[in-house]
């Protein structure tokens, strides 16, 4: 047997007869108010009663209702004591009422005052046997059941409330409440969870934190459990906006794309806030472009959209691919809000009999709380499946890009005005996405298309190599680099191959690549050996740092710290001379496969100033390949330098009959499927010149010689079939032997070159450059180079380490 709890009052039982004399006390009676049997039996009750019975309690003589209540009842010690009287009639074998049976407590000792606190708690309170039957529960849970305890009492929980034995999201594999009821039943370890369940007859989910424990005996016997709640579905709804929006500040803006940037808004809100959402974009901002004026008009006309996104809970109503044209009506609700700048509510429904609307719980219920104009109430969106949408216009520094819609389709649930709120704010954030998006496909558009133009569109017919190239921008979210390249023909049949890579990226780096790309034609032009024309490339890029005058201490032009690689080919010596600025260096391998080294260091990146470059000279055997590429092709997260370098050689192959088709498959060997850098690649298969197409003489410096060479030139150019040369190869020799003989130094050499043009130059050890100059009438000199100039396509000085050589070309094409 248990033992009464000490805080517990004893309970009195006192026997009255029908004259309302007490005719049986008990021993509890004695502890509650000190009298004794003796003291009291006999005696009228009332005696007992500080005052009288108030309106309600028996008068004694059997015919009163036997209520319950709270009394003052005397102590013997003269004091007071308030306790809970609940009076029963006492019948007799005969039915008749015999007296009546008073059961009195103290009010303010356990169980009384426990039993009042637990009835009026306004948390939800229920106890249920281990077989999760109803033993009892206070008025609030009965109000949030929508059940008396009378009811209840005595059924199964499950059959009571059915729709707490579902979870109401399946798709977080919640256990359901019942089961966790069952739980603690089972095992005695109490719980405490957040039940979101939706009261049959409602529409509208509500979030209680709940406990759970069992009730044990002395033993520890599990013989109850016992179970509070309140509703917090303000808290939860607001929590589970916050965290809605979290996500989506995270996952919206992941990519530089606007359609990806759409897409990723659609996902966001679906499922967790609603069913359906649709992103509808002006075409100017899909292209790039700047959007339409802010200050939409719709008067009377069409608005035309590309839907960019569409995304639902269900699975077969989704739109991956490009975007739909869509059309709005001047008079629609999201025409209106686009040209108003407004959001838009609509409940699916019909107002009541006046015209008013029966809010859902929450802040929806009060109309306070709704901004003017929301929520329009429109039976016929019921009609599309939906029970609620929300319009929200698309909006961003100053700029309207488009409109929003969320539906609702399969859940019940109104739209609140906190609704309104959060798809304002998903909205608020994709648009400075969007938006970003938009300006920086705008700037990589322009970017490319400068850098494609600054670019060889086609690469110059020239005999001394076969050429191909390839240039890949960066993936799409990744900005523009300045990685280039070059092919230009020089003279001698020679020809320069540059390859080159710009810090930094976008249309700063596009602008700096065509600055060097236009330094290095014109040093070329000029004919300087490679580590000359580097140094002058390194002068002009420190000269460009200082001009710009970046606005930022910090800032430095797209030029410094770039690098460049500047090598020039000789079919007729088959000698490659190249010089690096910091650039990777070239892969070389001969016809048979094997790799030839390349014995040289790059030396420093432009702009660096004050350090030297060094030239390096390999001969070639006829059929080599080069390789020229920037970092971005050998080089990524995923693998470092070498390892690159040693996938691209094993792609490399010069046996291969096509050059452009092996560039093909080096891009798609070794370059990533996400790219986060531009890569170039420049191959060449190098050529020899006949040696039956070259011939050279040694010249004297004397005036007495010229006539002798000249008739050996013109008889070597008959020789090669070019008898349309013979007139001007004969004038151009004599005047740029005359010269060299009267104005350079020995030893003087005369080489003549059938290539795609046939090339006469004249070498001397003098440094000295000839120059155009205009003869007046009566002179008798200064003619020579004007005629050289004008009956041939070209000439020019080339310096070497022992002097200078002049040279002239004509055009095999005019003269066969």
């Amino acid at each position: 047997m248990e033992k009464a709890d000490p805080k517990d009052a004893p309970t009195a039982v006192v026997v009255v007869d029908p004259d309302g004399q007490v005719c049986g006390w008990t021993d509890g009676g004695c502890e509650l108010l000190g009298w004794t049997a003796e003291d009291t039996v006999g005696r009228p009750v009332t005696d007992l009663l500080v005052g009288s019975f108030p309106a309600g309690f028996p008068a004694g003589d059997g015919t009163d209702a036997a209520p319950s209540g709270l009394l003052t009842l005397r102590h013997r010690d003269g004091s007071s004591v308030d306790a809970s009287v609940t009076v029963q009639r006492l019948f007799g074998p005969d039915g008749q009422v015999q007296g009546q049976v008073m059961t009195v407590q103290r009010w303010d000792r356990r169980p009384v005052i426990v039993d009042r606190a637990f009835e009026q708690c306004p948390f939800a309170l229920g106890v249920y046997d281990p077989e999760l039957r109803f033993l009892w529960i206070n008025a609030s849970s009965g109000r949030v059941i929508a059940h008396t305890e009378e009811q209840v009492l005595g059924k199964k929980y499950r059959e009571v409330l059915p729709e707490f034995d579902r979870s109401l999201f399946p798709e977080r594999d919640d256990k359901p409440y019942t089961d966790q009821l069952a739980e603690v039943a089972r095992t005695g370890e109490p719980a405490r969870l957040i039940t979101v369940f939706r009261p049959l007859g409602s529409n509208y989910a509500n979030a209680w934190a709940t406990s759970i424990w069992p009730v044990r005996d002395a033993e520890g016997t599990v013989r109850a459990v016992a179970n509070w709640g309140f509703d917090m579905s303000a808290e939860y709804w607001a929590r589970q906006r916050l965290l809605l929006i979290n996500e989506a500040g995270r996952d919206i803006g992941r990519t530089l794309d606007v359609i990806g940037t759409s897409q990723e808004l659609a996902r966001s809100a679906v499922p967790g806030f609603t069913d359906l959402v649709t992103v509808d974009l002006f075409d100017e901002v899909l292209r790039g472009e700047e959007p339409p004026s802010a200050s939409l008009s719709t008067d009377g006309k069409t608005i035309t959209l590309s839907r960019a996104a569409r995304h639902s809970a269900r699975q077969d109503d989704r739109n991956p691919g490009p975007p739909t044209p869509v059309t709005l009506a001047a008079d629609s609700v999201a025409a209106r809000c686009m040209a108003g700048g407004t959001s838009r509510v609509e409940l699916a429904g019909e107002p009541g009999p006046g015209g008013e609307w029966a809010f859902g719980p929450g802040l929806a219920a009060d109309p306070a709380h709704w901004p003017p104009g929301n929520p329009l109430i429109d039976a016929r969106i019921a009609a599309d499946g939906l029970t609620g949408r929300i319009t929200v216009p698309l909006r961003t520094r100053g700029a309207l890009l488009g409109v929003v819609t969320f539906s609702r389709t399969d859940r019940p649930e109104a739209f609140t005005a906190d609704d309104l709120i959060l798809a304002e704010e998903l909205t608020a954030k994709a648009a400075v996405a969007i938006d970003n998006a938009r300006r920086y496909s705008r700037e990589r558009a322009t970017a490319l298309t400068l850098q494609r133009n600054l670019l060889p569109q086609r690469l110059p017919n020239q005999e001394a190599v076969d050429v191909a190239s390839r240039y890949l921008p960066a993936g799409t979210g990744a900005e523009v680099g300045g990685d280039w390249f070059d092919v230009i023909p020089l003279s001698g049949a020679r020809v320069a191959l540059i390859v080159g890579d710009v810090v930094g990226h976008g249309l700063h780096a596009a602008a700096g690549m065509g600055r060097l790309r236009t330094a290095v034609r014109t040093l070329a032009d000029v004919d300087l050996p490679p580590d000359e024309l580097l140094t002058h490339l390194d002068d002009l890029v420190l000269h460009l740092a200082s001009d710009l005058q970046p606005t930022s201490h910090f800032q430095t032009t797209a030029e410094t710290g770039a690098t460049c690689l500047y090598a020039v080919y000789d079919p007729v010596t088959r000698r490659l001379t190249l010089a690096s600025a910091g650039h990777l260096l070239p892969l070389i391998l001969s016809p048979d496969g094997t790799r030839t080294p390349v014995p040289a260091q790059p030396g420093p990146p432009l702009g660096i100033g004050g350090l030297p470059f060094e030239a390096t000279e390999i001969e070639l055997p006829e059929g080599s390949l080069l390789a020229l590429y920037t970092d971005g092709l050998v080089e990524n997260r995923e693998r470092d330098v070498d390892q690159g370098i040693a996938e691209l050689l094993r792609v490399l192959d010069p046996r291969a009959a096509s050059l452009e088709a092996l560039c093909d498959s080096v891009m798609d060997a070794t370059l990533p499927e996400h790219r986060t850098d531009d890569a170039a690649l420049l191959l060449a298969r190098t050529r020899a010149l006949d040696l039956q197409h070259v011939a050279d003489w040694d010249v004297e410096p004397d005036f007495a010689q010229v006539p002798h060479i000249r008739k050996v030139a013109v008889e070597q150019v008959e020789a090669w079939g070019l008898e349309n040369a013979v007139f001007v190869t004969e004038l151009v020799v004599s005047e740029l032997l005359t010269n060299a003989i009267r104005y350079g130094a020995p030893p003087i050499r005369l080489r003549l070159i059938r290539d795609t043009a046939l090339i006469c130059e004249v070498s001397d050890s003098s440094n000295t450059a000839p120059h155009l100059r205009r003869a007046r009438a009566f002179d008798e000199g200064g003619r020579g180079l004007l005629l050289v100039a004008q009956l041939t396509q070209g000439w020019g000085t080339r310096h070497t380490s022992q002097g200078k050589t002049i040279w002239c070309a004509q055009s095999l094409s005019a003269l066969l």
